[in-house]
């Protein structure tokens, strides 16, 4: 070999290497991008959603509850499929230890919001579940197009609905929902408190 073809070999090398450092790079530093959505549906909040009306028609219309919070509501579901019921970022863990231990479930560890106390004669509009960490383009934004899609929430309504909400939008949705709930009784500041949680990240 010459070295002049080694030179070029080497030069080749380097900056292929410089490429796989780089996307490797990119990959750790942009984990809203690279999560358990990527490839597929991590948590499908359409089979939340089925799952939640399924629970209404067994029981007269009115969605699952708890005294102990959402989370223990949501526990309560048997929908098959843990990982519709919450959100990016989020894993099952907990389902597996409430059940096993019977002790509560900390609303803390559940990806997606549920709103308590209400039923299907409430208003469709009402978003019933909703992720708490906003994604690019949401659950349902897949591959390479989450590289440029706007950072989103998924939200289930009341009616059947699955809504994709971008977190621009979000202070102006959140709004109209806390009222929404307020004229369907709850409380304003429980309202508020599904609206203002913290998550995790």
């Amino acid at each position: 070999m010459t070295p002049k073809l080694k030179n070029r070999l080497s030069i080749v090398c380097g900056i292929f290497v410089a490429v796989i450092a780089t996307c490797f790079i990119y990959v750790r530093t942009h984990p809203l991008v690279f999560n358990e959505s990527f490839w597929g549906h991590g948590h499908c909040i359409v089979g939340g959603g089925e799952s939640l009306s399924t629970y209404a028609h067994d029981h007269f219309g009115r969605f699952p509850y708890h005294t102990n919070g959402y989370g223990d509501a949501l526990v309560m579901l048997d929908s098959g499929w843990d990982a519709s019921l919450t959100g990016p970022c989020y894993n099952t863990a907990v389902f597996t230890r409430v059940r096993r231990t019977g002790e509560n479930a900390p609303e803390s560890e559940f990806g997606r919001v549920y709103v308590q106390a209400l039923s299907e004669t409430n208003d469709p509009e009402i978003a019933l579940m909703f992720d708490k960490v906003p994604t690019p383009g949401g659950d349902h934004c897949h591959l390479l197009s989450r590289l440029f899609a706007p950072l989103s929430r998924e939200v289930w309504t009341i009616g059947s609905a699955r809504k994709v909400i971008h977190e621009r939008d979000w202070p102006a949705f959140s709004k109209k929902q806390i009222g929404l709930l307020v004229a369907a009784g709850i409380e304003p500041e429980q309202a508020e408190q599904y609206y203002f949680e913290n998550s995790k990240k």
